[in-house]
């Protein structure tokens, strides 16, 4: 699989999709065939990092009186993303296509792919009709990201003030490096020991490095974590909680 994000290369693979089906068709189709399901990524988000090779599938279900001959999977993003799979597989009326992305070789040194990708499909049947939709599915494609806490001193008495700072920072595919989430609201929550939910104490925002630095009274022992909500461009992350002693 190769990732093509220049507007040349999509104008060159639209112009050899247009060979294969009506002109001026965006959306279309013949007889009754229909799609009826989509997946991507097992239903998560595909959320890549600086340097592990990201692997997912996308399957596409559809129907037809005749039945399904097969399925052509290709997936369309923000500033001309574009992805290929690397293999389709089909079992009955579900086709599943394989994808891969490796970010420092298919990833084009821009963060502006991150967002909110489409799913386009064409469906054959066996009696000759066909079902062409483009944005038949969508999905997040995310910039990884990491979030850390420290809660001090520790152990501490009761009554007395902690202090806890953090981190919240993101993939970027410029320099493959992760660099801090500037302005994000994120969450001090707190986790009782004994007790099995997390609590918000109150909500902060990064600063212009992305980190975070609050204090609060120590009052019972418990773990102190920083959760993020996410963004349409960046998955939801919560720190490792961090245990506080309290005398």
């Amino acid at each position: 699989m190769r990732m093509r994000t220049s507007a040349a290369a999509v104008l060159g693979a639209l112009a050899l999709t247009a060979l294969a089906v009506p002109a001026a068709q965006a959306n279309g189709h013949d007889g009754d065939t229909a799609i009826t399901k989509v997946t991507v990524n097992g239903g998560k988000n595909v959320v890549v990092g600086t340097s592990l090779v990201k692997k997912f599938t996308v399957s596409v279900t559809a129907k037809d009186n005749s039945g399904i001959k097969g399925i052509d999977i290709e997936l369309e993003g923000p500033a001309f993303g574009y992805l290929s799979p690397n293999s389709t597989r089909c079992s009955g009326s579900t086709c599943t296509a394989s994808f891969t992305v490796d970010p420092k070789v298919d990833l084009p040194y821009s963060n502006d792919i991150a967002g909110t990708w489409y799913v386009n499909t064409w469906v054959d049947a066996k009696d000759g009709d066909y079902n062409w939709k483009d944005k038949a599915g969508t999905f997040k494609f995310q910039r990884a990201a990491s979030q850390t806490v420290n809660a001090a001193p520790e152990p501490v008495k009761k009554g007395k003030t902690i202090t806890v700072t953090g981190k919240l920072a993101r993939a970027n595919w410029g320099d493959f490096k992760y660099h801090g989430y500037t302005s994000q609201s994120v969450k001090l929550q707190f986790l009782k020991k004994g007790s099995k939910t997390y609590t918000t104490v109150k909500t902060l925002k990064t600063n212009s490095t992305g980190t975070l630095k609050t204090t609060v009274k120590a009052s019972v022992d418990g773990y102190w974590r920083y959760s993020f909500a996410g963004t349409a461009s960046t998955p939801a992350v919560n720190s490792t909680g961090d245990f506080v002693d309290v005398k």
